[in-house]
C-alpha cells in the first residue's frame, strides 16, 4: 500500500508478468530491477540489463524495507511461486536458498540442449532464461502444447480464452490476485498457450514443484 494516498501501488505481478495494483497480499516477494520513478509510479515493466528476476521471502533475518524506495529497485509481490514462475522469475540464492539450490540442478539437467555445464553460474542461467521470458518487442514470450504434455504447476491460456489458468492435478484454475477460483476438470488432448517459459516448464518436470496458493485446496 502507498502510505501516502492509502492506495495500494502496482507492484503485483500476474502470470502474464504484468504489474497490476490490488489491495489483496501476495504470499512472495522479489524484484526485476528499478521500475518506478520518485513518486512511485511504474515507469517501466522490464530493465533490458536485468537478468536476475527473483522471487524471496517476505520476511528475512529481520530485514524491513520501504516499498518503492527512491533509487532502489521495487518490490514486487506474487500470489505464490507457480504465478512468479510463469511470469518468469526463479527463487533468490539468498533467503530460499534450498529452493534455489534445487531449482538450478534440476533447470541444468532439464536443459542440457542449451549448452550449458552441470557447474554452470547462476549469471547464465539467468542470460537464457531471460531470452526465454521475454520476445524480441519486450512481451511475455508463450508457446503452443497439449496439456497432457505439461506438469503440473505451470500456467496456460486455453484457445479462445483470456484468463490465466493453472494446470494442477488434472485441473484447471483461473487465477486471480486473491487466490484462484472452483478448478475445472482439463482434457489432456486441449491445446494451450502456455505462460511459463519453456525452460521453466521443463525444471517443473523434472521434480521442481512450485509452491501453490493455500486457495487452491489440496
Amino acid at each position: 500500500m502507498d502510505g501516502r494516498t492509502s492506495r495500494p501501488l502496482q507492484n503485483r505481478v500476474t502470470p502474464f508478468g504484468e504489474l497490476i495494483a490490488t489491495p489483496a497480499r501476495g504470499t512472495l516477494t522479489g524484484n526485476r530491477g528499478r521500475l518506478h520513478d520518485h513518486d512511485r509510479r511504474i515507469s517501466r515493466r522490464v530493465v533490458s540489463s536485468y537478468r536476475a528476476w527473483v522471487t524471496c521471502l517476505l520476511e528475512f533475518r529481520g530485514r524491513r524495507r520501504v516499498v518503492m524506495a527512491p533509487d532502489r529497485y521495487t518490490e514486487l509481490f506474487f500470489l505464490d511461486e507457480a504465478t512468479a514462475l510463469a511470469a518468469g522469475h526463479r527463487p533468490c540464492g539468498e533467503c530460499r536458498r534450498a529452493d534455489y539450490r534445487r531449482f538450478k540442478a534440476l533447470w541444468l539437467a532439464a536443459n542440457r540442449d542449451q549448452g550449458l555445464g552441470g557447474y554452470a553460474l547462476i549469471g547464465a542461467i539467468d542470460r537464457t532464461l531471460h531470452r526465454d521470458r521475454l520476445g524480441a518487442d519486450g512481451r511475455q514470450r508463450t508457446y503452443l502444447a497439449e496439456l497432457s504434455s505439461l506438469p503440473d504447476g505451470v500456467f496456460v491460456v486455453t484457445q479462445g480464452g483470456a484468463e490465466p489458468l493453472l494446470y494442477w492435478r488434472g485441473h484447471l484454475a483461473p487465477w486471480s490476485p486473491a487466490g484462484y477460483g472452483s478448478s475445472r476438470p482439463a482434457q489432456p488432448d486441449q491445446r494451450v498457450t502456455v505462460l511459463t517459459p519453456r525452460s521453466t516448464s521443463l525444471t517443473i518436470a523434472a521434480g521442481y514443484v512450485p509452491a501453490v496458493h493455500p486457495s487452491l485446496g489440496g
